[in-house]
């Protein structure tokens, strides 16, 4: 049999305690690193892709230049990307407000 004074037994509980709460402010530091991390990947996932797709257009555009493709070639290959930025642009930079103040009867 086991023989445990009053005070032993509530050293041993108060240490479990403590080892709880280590335990769970540790997943805590953990989740909120994922978090983080996953944010930057995100944005480094992005820069990847608005990098490759630059890439793709600046090198359509460069072969059409320099093999002289023809006027609406040319305006083609220079113009449409740039509508699709101005629009990007546009909806990025543009502010919308949502008026939801109707009276109340």
């Amino acid at each position: 049999m086991i023989n445990l004074t009053v005070t032993q037994v509530l050293a041993g509980g108060g240490g479990l305690v403590v080892l709880f709460l280590v335990w769970r402010a540790g997943a805590r530091r953990a989740k909120a690193a994922a978090e983080a991390a996953r944010g930057g990947a995100r944005l480094v996932s992005l820069v990847g892709r608005v990098l490759f797709n630059a890439g793709l257009i600046v090198a359509v555009q460069w072969v059409v230049i320099t093999h002289q493709g023809g006027p609406w070639l040319l305006l083609a290959v220079l113009g449409l990307p740039a509508l699709f930025a101005a629009y990007a642009l546009t909806r990025a930079l543009t502010v919308t407000t949502v008026d939801n103040s109707r009276r109340r009867r």
